[in-house]
This record gives structure tokens, C-alpha cells and sequence, in this order.
């Protein structure tokens, strides 16, 4: 199991991804614990970035071929920590980057678009009506990826699922 995106933040730390996935699925399931690479949201930011892309290489290749990615689309339109106001293809090369999100005054740890959208199969999730709007520009509107971080996920010779539920889906037009 691999991370998309992490904190920069120790890993019991109650905003760590790591930590919630523990806690929501990791504690339930038989994964071995050396099965799951998490990113190291306590290192510095930019050697972590470099550390997980050097490991995803050993492990997948070159861009890493992941059978499944499973993102979330969060309210702004933003998926793993790709946020509006940048270019989401900034490090695309570097298959994982550490930006500094500003209005989060944080540094952040994600997958570029390259490693994303190398997968066999990518499912993004978006759940509640505070979504709905967002998920209709999404899908619906023009492709603004600086504005929608999300539409940059397209992956290359895969399947791209969306997963909404009624609420997220509110705006968007009957077909």
C-alpha cells in the first residue's frame, strides 16, 4: 500500500494521513507492515519527496505503474495535495513533490500528475452537497486544472471512476 499525498507532520500526529489510515483501515486488515510505504511527513520535505519517489522507482518503475489509485476530490476542487493557485504539472518528472501550500502555511507531500495517471485504474471519491458546485465545474465546466486541480487526473491507457453519492451530485445535468 502507498500514500498519494501526506502531511509534512510525525506520523502519529492526529493530521497525518498515515495516522488516519491506521486508524480507519490499516488496524482492521492483515497488511504486513513492511507492505506499507507511507511517506515520511517528518523528514524534510524536499528529501522525503525525493526518498518515496526513489522508492516507488524500486518498487514500480519508472513512472510507478499502481493498479489502483484511489483519490478524493476535497471542496476546492483539489485531489492528493495538488491545490487550486498552482500548476498541479509543476515536478511532474519528479513523480513526488513537496510544495508549499500558503494558504495551509505548510508543506505538503504528493504524487505529480505522472504518477498518478500512470495507473491502471484511478477512482476518485467526492462526497456531500458543500461538493456539488465544485463537482459540476469539474466535470461539466471548462478545463481550468490551476483552478480544479482535479482534471488533471486522466489516466494514460487506464480507467478513471468517479465515485459521488447523491448529495456531490446535486448540480450536475440530467443525461
Amino acid at each position: 500500500m502507498y500514500f498519494g499525498d501526506e502531511r509534512c507532520l510525525a506520523p502519529d500526529d492526529e493530521q497525518s494521513n498515515y495516522k488516519m489510515a491506521c486508524d480507519t483501515f490499516l488496524r482492521a486488515v492483515p497488511i504486513p507492515p513492511p507492505n506499507v510505504r507511507r511517506m515520511r511527513g517528518e523528514d524534510d520535505p524536499s528529501e522525503a519527496a525525493r526518498l518515496y519517489a526513489q522508492l516507488l522507482r524500486a518498487d514500480l518503475g519508472d513512472p510507478p505503474a499502481f493498479d489502483l489509485v484511489l483519490l478524493g476530490m476535497g471542496p476546492d476542487g483539489h485531489t492528493a495535495s495538488l491545490f487550486p493557485g498552482t500548476d498541479p504539472m509543476t515536478g511532474d518528472a519528479e513523480l513526488v513533490r513537496a510544495p508549499y501550500v500558503e494558504r495551509m502555511q505548510a508543506y505538503r507531500l504528493t504524487l505529480t500528475p505522472r504518477a498518478i495517471n500512470n495507473a491502471r485504474h484511478v477512482a476518485i471519491a467526492a462526497q456531500g452537497a458543500q461538493k456539488a458546485t465544485i463537482l459540476a465545474m469539474v466535470l461539466e465546466g471548462p478545463y481550468v486544472p490551476t483552478t480544479y486541480p482535479v482534471q488533471i487526473v486522466a489516466p494514460r491507457g487506464g480507467r478513471l471512476t468517479w465515485l459521488v453519492d447523491r448529495d456531490a451530485a446535486g448540480s450536475l445535468r440530467a443525461t
